[in-house]
């Protein structure tokens, strides 16, 4: 199972000091808590991409690449990639290369992000929003898959003989994760292709978060990829640790309460009482997250997030120096105790190489002078 964290780049005053970073600051503090998700054993870094304020990672390749160069091992991943308003051939172009930069430690998670506004910024409709995403990604896949291709479409121009440059490294795709955090047309979407399945889990109750999941695992069986229990499922989380409970929600509660996202709404008990949300120490953290098991099923990625609402770099820093020593290998150890061995692992770049050399000899093994 994989562990890591993941960012969506707020700009947030800091409620105790009134300091806002500049952008300079927030991309470069970023990068430090990548090379530190890596430092402390961790499996994956993920960044989401948005196009206003108060964010910075517009461009997440850009900025994995730069941490691919400054890292060794740990995957990144986006969280997400706008497939609705990104023209496919600029998204299989972007992460082929990043392909080829990081040695393969790539993957995408695509979605339809939340910001309304951006849709006619690329030209697009939010009204089309599903279509968009269905469509999109046909191309996507084919661009990546095949060596020439003629396509047509609803929105955006016909390619004929395209032909995608890099192409993908070893001639691999990225694994690719479908996010949603509410819609079944997603879930189905992942399910039809055999692909992973992302549920965001931090803003919605765990009986939302597990029909969504269940959803995506009755279709993957139905379309002929494995069975329920093999479908490939991540999870988010969202958690803030201090050796003593009392002590991490009195630090917490001013980060809370200012949030962009959700501040000056729910009370943080009820919030935590309702979602995903920890705040206390690891013990709480653990107990918390191995409980996604009892209505998830085993699962293939946990992703936290650690640095938003204001939280200083020191303060990050120091979530993940717990999160990687005390929390994650315990996790560790409790979710790999009696995983089913038809359980998969998630995939990664070296699994599916071998899977499709594994595949393709057998299609060689098969072949007889008869036949």
């Amino acid at each position: 199972m994989q562990f890591g964290i993941f960012t969506v780049g707020d700009l947030t005053p800091d409620p105790v000091t009134g300091r806002t970073p500049t952008e300079a600051e927030r991309i470069r503090a970023t990068v430090a808590i990548a090379r530190k998700a890596e430092e402390v054993g961790l499996d994956v870094f993920a960044t989401g991409e948005h196009h206003n304020p108060p964010f910075v990672p517009s461009s997440p390749t850009t900025l994995l690449a730069y941490i691919a160069a400054h890292t060794e091992r740990i995957i990144l991943s986006t969280s997400t990639t706008l497939i609705t308003t990104n023209d496919p051939v600029k998204i299989a172009e972007d992460f082929s290369v990043l392909q080829h930069l990081s040695g393969g430690r790539t993957d995408v998670m695509l979605g339809r992000g939340n910001t309304g506004p951006v849709y006619p910024w690329f030209g697009q409709d939010i009204r089309e929003a599903i279509p968009l995403t269905v469509e999109n990604y046909g191309l996507l896949r084919r661009l990546w898959r095949e060596e020439s291709v003629d396509w047509e479409g609803k929105f955006r121009s016909a390619l004929q003989g395209f032909t995608l440059a890099p192409r993908p490294l070893d001639d691999v795709p990225p694994f690719v994760w479908h996010a949603s955090i509410r819609s079944p047309e997603i879930a189905e979407l992942a399910a039809y292709f055999g692909d992973g399945f992302f549920a965001n889990h931090i803003f919605w109750p765990a009986t939302h978060t597990k029909e969504l999941v269940d959803l995506y695992r009755r279709r993957f069986a139905h379309y002929g990829h494995g069975t329920p229990e093999q479908a490939v499922v991540g999870v988010g989380g969202q958690v803030f640790m201090r050796p003593r409970s009392q002590d991490a929600i009195a630090e917490f509660r001013p980060y809370f309460d200012n949030a962009p996202v959700y501040g000056h709404g729910p009370s943080m008990e009820d919030f935590m009482a309702s979602t995903p949300l920890t705040v206390g120490s690891p013990a709480e953290v653990i107990d918390k997250t191995l409980g996604f098991r009892d209505y998830l099923g085993d699962y293939q990625r946990q992703l936290f997030l650690l640095d938003h609402a204001g939280l200083p770099l020191e303060t990050v820093l120091e979530q993940l120096e717990i999160l990687g020593t005390e929390v994650v290998p315990v996790l560790r150890r409790e979710f790999a105790a009696g995983r089913p061995a038809d359980v998969p692992a998630a995939p990664t770049h070296a699994s599916l190489h071998a899977a499709r050399d594994a595949e393709a000899g057998a299609g060689s093994a098969d072949e007889t002078p008869e036949a």
